[in-house]
């Protein structure tokens, strides 16, 4: 990631921006939702360079263009700068994340199918260390998803 990005050219103000940074470190789940996507991709890059430093593992950002399912989501994993090549199959994925302590931002998450959520929903339940921040129209539905509305 560049330089962090100022908050003024962020869509929310300081005050938002401190209960949304607050809401990813103890929360698990956090989705940007709203109209355009710009403003919520911006946030969320902007919350992920603001944290990297709150997690051992860091922060991984994938981007999602099109409908996407478990084997897309891991493929997009598996390019993320930094981040090891990761194994073939979703049981390998997830005993890879089950112990990583890191952010991973969803940029697009409302183009997850309903098997990718599924899949993620089980990732949580073995993986403590990880967090979840989304954007997407729609909030992901997620165990203990925190939404937040631009």
């Amino acid at each position: 990631m560049g330089g962090i990005v100022p908050i003024g050219t962020l869509p929310v103000s300081s005050g938002e921006l401190s209960r949304l940074l607050s809401a990813v470190r103890r929360g698990r789940v956090v989705t940007v939702t709203g109209r355009f996507s710009g403003p919520r991709s911006l946030l969320v890059r902007g919350i992920g360079e603001r944290l990297a430093s709150n997690f051992c593992d860091g922060v991984a950002v994938v981007t999602l263009e099109r409908r996407s399912g478990v084997r897309e989501l891991i493929a997009a994993l598996g390019c993320v700068p930094g981040m090891p090549f990761l194994p073939c199959g979703t049981a390998d994925a997830v005993s890879y994340l089950a112990e990583r302590d890191m952010l991973l931002v969803l940029d697009g998450g409302g183009l997850l199918t309903a098997e990718a959520l599924e899949w993620l929903r089980r990732l949580l339940a073995v993986a403590p260390g990880l967090r979840i921040l989304a954007t997407g129209r729609y909030p992901l539905a997620l165990p203990q998803e925190f939404v937040h509305r631009l």
